[in-house]
């Protein structure tokens, strides 16, 4: 009998002990354990605000955890259409924050007194110098930059072989008109010219802002227009590159295969006519690959075309490429505890330094990595012609985004929906924007 009673005792304070091993939460006051350790299992989360690599993040934290036996990692979507500042906003009034939270470049310094100072890490050192801009808030580094990324006119290559009578050169179109002649001959094959996508992000956060960008090639100038626009400072109905770029946005307008009805196409109507040859250009940025992949004609043969703001081929802006720092991720240092933090910190490190973290990062979801030390190219067109335009300087540097705020795509992107389903004119989308800049608080 005391043999019967000691072994179920035994039996008791194994399974105790067996689920005091696996504790996966721990409190939210910080109080743990402060380092990962292999009797522990430890799950973290990472809120994923890049929606076309939900699969690719999901398979990269499979990979992660086979690796590292004792964290797992949950990939969260954010939920299409909203804004992953109102997303994480969200998350933490419901005391459930991420364990890591990727976020656009203006809502980074929101967080500076929720997020871990990350100074000390090494990828600080491997950074590319300016993609830390946006990242450094108060002297320290609260932000892992994930991702640089550009935007602009996608061409199909095999269709304009084929308009243009044989092989293509992107470098040809430096102006509106000659843009204008490009959708021209598109449209003589047969096929229509172009797809303007209608979401918010894209006309807000995209479109709209090269008419910052190119206002000088000197940031600081960026920088003091902005300063000037919320201060009442900035006409914008006699900006010259405002009204270019917006001159080039009514052009566009004409040939959008969707101009009957604008702002019916989802996001997933662009690959599907830009990679079957439906259309020869489509606006969009080289995240958009995974994608169009899906539907590729042309044998990958696509690229990018800036936006042109003008009929000088020399005029900024027409030859230069929107790149920057898109995506950044923070670690939360208020509701995750101290063992969930430095598992988060492990996994950011395996992206940069490990031979699989990198692969998933460069060449399973596309990403054009921040990091000198990775050496890896992607393979893939849109990314390719993007590091191209890099290696030959001819960027439009988006640095002044750490200065957007955090409703600057959904609010003048549905002024950008309005003028695009010509719903106000260019008077109003004017007073829209100005209106908005002026009202900041």
């Amino acid at each position: 009998m005391k043999r019967k009673i000691l072994s179920i005792m035994l039996t008791f304070a194994l399974v105790f002990s067996l689920m005091a091993g696996c504790d996966t939460k721990g409190s939210n006051n910080g109080e743990s354990n402060s380092t990962v350790t292999a009797t522990k299992t430890v799950k973290i989360t990472l809120l994923n605000s890049k929606g076309e690599i939900q699969a690719q993040l999901e398979e990269a934290a499979k990979v992660f955890t086979k690796e590292n036996p004792n964290i797992t990692v949950e990939v969260i979507p954010a939920a299409a259409g909203q804004s992953p500042f109102e997303k994480v906003t969200a998350m933490y009034a419901s005391g459930n924050a991420p364990t890591m939270a990727m976020l656009d470049p203006g809502d980074i310094a929101k967080f500076k007194d929720k997020f871990l100072d990350l100074s000390g890490e090494k990828w600080v050192e491997d950074a590319i110098d300016w993609t830390l801009s946006v990242a450094r808030v108060d002297g320290k580094v609260i932000a892992f930059p994930f991702a640089v990324e550009g935007y602009g006119l996608i061409y199909n290559k095999a269709v304009l072989d084929k308009a243009y009578g044989g092989n293509f050169d992107p470098s040809s179109i430096r102006t509106r008109d000659a843009l204008e002649e490009a959708f021209k001959k598109v449209e003589a094959i047969g096929v229509k010219a172009l797809e303007i996508s209608p979401m918010d992000w894209s006309l807000g956060a995209h479109f709209l802002t090269i008419a910052y960008a190119a206002q000088s090639k000197d940031p600081a100038q960026v920088a003091q227009f902005l300063s000037d626009l919320k201060a009442g400072k900035v006409d914008l109905a006699n900006n010259k590159v405002f009204n270019g770029l917006m001159d080039t946005f009514d052009m566009m307008k004409k040939y959008n295969i969707d101009k009957n009805d604008p702002l019916s196409p989802t996001y997933d109507r662009g690959p599907e006519l830009i990679g079957k040859g439906e259309v020869g250009f489509w606006f969009m940025g080289n995240w958009a690959w995974p994608q169009i992949k899906e539907f590729d004609t042309a044998n990958e043969q696509y690229g990018f075309i800036p936006v042109p703001i003008s009929n000088n081929p020399g005029d900024y802006g027409n030859s230069q490429i929107a790149v920057g720092p898109s995506k950044f991720i923070g670690i939360d240092k208020t509701q995750n505890n101290a063992v969930q933090q430095d598992a988060a910190k492990k996994f950011l490190n395996w992206l940069v330094y490990s031979q699989t973290g990198q692969d998933a990062l460069v060449n399973k979801a596309n990403v054009i990595p921040a990091f000198k030390n990775i050496t890896l190219e992607p393979q893939d067109p849109l990314a390719k012609s993007i590091g191209q335009y890099m290696k030959e300087s001819n960027t439009l540097k988006l640095e002044f985004n750490t200065t957007l705020p955090p409703d600057h795509w959904s609010k003048l992107g549905a002024s950008m929906q309005k003028y695009l389903a010509g719903k106000i004119d260019r008077k109003g989308l004017i007073n829209e924007i100005e209106n908005y800049w002026k009202n900041i608080q």
